[in-house]
């Protein structure tokens, strides 16, 4: 029997992740109390102050992250071969 659809998590988040009806019922309760027009503001005031992070938050979302990428060309200071780590049965 296949037991993983019952692993709620087993590292940061022991419960797993909350449902979707919890995090909408979350952002419905913020809207309530947060005018949006008055929070873009305010990253624009913090944007132009020089603030980092909301310059970070703004350019994240306006334009989305660049996307990682990993050199696997680079032989600096590696001779690895693949055959050795892996056994291969004749």
């Amino acid at each position: 029997m296949d037991k993983r659809k019952n692993n709620k998590g087993t590292k940061g988040n022991k419960g797993g992740r909350p449902p979707k009806a919890d995090e909408i019922k979350l952002i419905e309760r913020l809207d309530a109390i947060i005018d949006k027009d008055e929070a873009v503001g305010k990253l624009g005031e913090l944007v132009t102050k020089g603030d980092i992070r909301a310059l970070q938050l703004y350019l994240s979302y306006r334009y989305g992250k660049p996307k990682e990428s990993i050199d696997l060309n680079s032989s600096e200071g590696l001779n690895i071969n693949f055959r050795d780590l892996i056994k291969f049965v004749d």
